[in-house]
């Protein structure tokens, strides 16, 4: 199935979207953490600790944090999930750089490990994770379905899967706030700051043209996922979606 979002990309038509979404964000990445902060007004943090706290109960031992950027959600699920060992992976050496340098300062690099990984062909064998997680990565697949079924294949029977995304909320005002937001604001704040013209135009685009909601939950179901739900976090800012294998 073909998806919108899967022909937005950062630099416009030339070349594959996994070639340009590497090539963006190994040219943001020293800005990256700052601006994800600044954009978000710091409530991506609630988001992340929202998604892992679903997991907690499971208590997976071996988790892959697909789209892992520089970091961040596998730290916190290192801090919360004290048990577990998380392989993080991305398609940007410069992003996990950033990575592998916050998770030395941490103390944690015993436990976190990173490898560049393309999402929809892993190198992992099958049934190899308890738990799949992907935080604010999944709309950059090139191809959507490739990528769930990559996930499903990796995770043994009985695992989770939790997608955390960024979605445009359905209702009055905050649609429209939200249209404000994204179309001036978050264009002109991303140049600022990491001087790459293109991320973040490319950044909104991409959050209108991904599947949300139902349709998000019915792609994952045809991955081979059972029990898939979603949740709206912060009147819709933000989407959790949650599968069992």
């Amino acid at each position: 199935m073909d998806y919108p979002q899967e022909k937005v990309m950062p630099y416009g038509g030339q070349g594959k979207k996994a070639e340009q979404v590497e090539r963006m964000f190994d040219h943001i990445a020293p800005t990256y953490d700052r601006l994800n902060h600044t954009l978000s007004l710091g409530i991506d943090r609630w988001w992340r600790r929202r998604a892992i706290r679903w997991l907690q109960p499971f208590q997976p031992q071996l988790v892959l944090d697909v789209a892992t950027g520089t970091g961040d959600f596998a730290l916190l699920a290192c801090r919360m999930l004290p048990s577990a060992s998380l392989t993080g992976i991305d398609l940007s050496e410069g992003m996990m750089q950033v990575a592998r340098e916050k998770v030395e300062q941490a103390g944690l690099a015993a436990r976190i490990d990173f490898r560049r990984e393309d999402c929809e062909a892993l190198s992992f064998p099958d049934a190899s994770f308890d738990a799949v997680t992907v935080a604010f990565g999944i709309r950059n697949f090139e191809h959507l379905d490739r990528g769930l079924a990559e996930m499903c294949r990796v995770l043994r029977p009985g695992g989770h899967l939790v997608i955390l995304e960024l979605s445009t909320p359905e209702r009055f005002p905050m649609r429209q706030l939200f249209a404000l937001y994204s179309k001036v604001a978050m264009p002109a704040i991303g140049r600022s700051i990491s001087h790459d013209n293109s991320a973040y135009t490319y950044l909104p685009e991409s959050i209108r043209a991904f599947p949300q909601g139902e349709v998000m939950q019915e792609s994952i179901r045809r991955a081979g996922f059972t029990e898939a739900r979603f949740r709206r976090l912060t009147f819709g800012l933000c989407t959790l979606y949650m599968a069992t294998k």
